[in-house]
């Protein structure tokens, strides 16, 4: 995370920013520096076969074409392909963690508690699990 560089492929950021300019998520690919937008390589045909959206099939393809690369993933379908390929996968939940303990945010769970209201379901025994593994 901290110094560490994220890609944002070109069909997620245009996902994202469908949200509108003053969602949080859109301003964040605007303005933060280590955010860094790419274009998607061809996604793989074995890719395709999942049938996934173009966002996630765009991040297993730059994942594919990248090795060692982790993708950011919260899909079901989309982690079950990323596994079946040995790409090493983390959600959102688990970057919030990572930041936590990291001690780039001072909480996690105001954290989480937005990305519930973004409409990301995570049952409340995983957020309770969660924050447990960080002291909160």
């Amino acid at each position: 995370m901290a110094g560490e560089r994220l890609v944002v492929p070109e069909p997620v950021a245009r996902e994202i920013e469908r949200h509108g300019p003053e969602d949080v998520t859109a301003r964040a690919i605007r303005t933060t520096p280590w955010l860094e937008r790419v274009e998607a390589p061809k996604t793989p045909s074995v890719v395709e076969a999942w049938d996934l959206g173009e966002g996630e099939s765009s991040v297993l393809a730059w994942a594919h074409a990248h090795p060692g690369t982790l993708a950011v993933i919260d899909d079901l379908a989309a982690r079950r392909c990323a596994a079946s390929f040995q790409i090493p996968v983390r959600g959102t939940l688990g970057l919030v963690l990572v930041a936590k303990q990291r001690g780039l945010v001072p909480a996690a769970r105001p954290l989480i508690g937005r990305l519930r209201e973004a409409g990301l379901f995570l049952s409340q025994r995983v957020v309770d699990d969660s924050l447990a593994l960080v002291g909160e």
